[in-house]
């Protein structure tokens, strides 16, 4: 991928400095959960700069007042996280497929927040994990969950969001945040290195006195519908390419 070679080239003074410090934040249990998300988040925003993409985000007013809530995205791309690590002004931990746990980084990564490993050919292992984050969340901490389950692959169209997803907010009690991504699947999905904005909208939260008496697959469709919404009303910021001529 042209773009992460383009971060690491700009970083390559830095990059070893900032991984050894997140080494440090995953094997150190005396290093707080806060203190992981400071360094994680810094080095986001140097790598998102250096990979020359620009996070516009908007309504972090939107996240409930206390922490215990779970923000629930639509998913473009490999690069989502990247962009709630950099604009989320309150720490949290994601839900993270087996397949890409333990990818270099992003492996040292969860480790540091506490992030969850989820088997999705593992129905048993699955629901496990929804619990443990529910229990999680009862505690204080927030967390990151993808609904759909996997990548759309279809630009800004969302696919199906499943309700299973929603039994963790429903056990815990909890906000749920509905999160809009547009054009996060261009950093890491196009083999480009052209400069990219790539805009997140934190929508009014849910709260269980609202979605207590819902089916989690009713949810799941509030949630979507929100999300779809949003990105409706917000057009995407970059220029698309011009046909290739033949």
């Amino acid at each position: 991928m042209k773009r992460i070679a383009l971060m690491v080239f700009r970083l390559i003074f830095k990059a070893f400095y900032y991984f050894y410090h997140i080494c440090r934040c995953a094997s150190r249990e005396d290093i707080s959960y806060e203190e992981s998300f400071r360094w994680i988040k810094r080095t986001t925003i140097l790598a998102n700069r250096a990979g020359r993409v620009t996070i516009d985000a908007h309504g972090q007013e939107n996240l409930p007042e206390k922490d215990g809530f779970i923000l629930f995205p639509n998913h473009q791309g490999l690069f989502d996280v990247l962009v709630f690590l950099e604009s989320c002004p309150r720490p949290f931990a994601f839900v993270i497929k087996k397949e890409a746990a333990d990818i270099i980084l992003l492996k040292q990564v969860r480790k540091a927040l506490g992030s969850l490993v989820m088997d999705r050919e593992d129905i048993r292992q699955s629901m496990k994990v929804i619990q443990t984050m529910a229990e999680e969340v009862k505690k204080g901490r927030n967390f990151l969950i993808f609904p759909e389950g996997t990548r759309s692959r279809q630009g800004n169209h969302t696919l199906e969001f499943k309700g299973g997803t929603f039994k963790s907010a429903v056990k815990a009690r909890c906000p749920i945040v509905p999160c809009a991504l547009i054009d996060s699947f261009i950093p890491f999905d196009e083999n480009s290195i052209r400069p990219v904005t790539v805009q997140l909208y934190y929508l009014k939260p849910l709260y269980y006195e609202e979605y207590r008496n819902m089916k989690t697959t009713q949810i799941a469709e509030e949630v979507k519908r929100r999300i779809d919404e949003a990105i409706a009303a917000h057009p995407s910021k970059n220029a698309k390419w011009p046909a290739k001529r033949s």
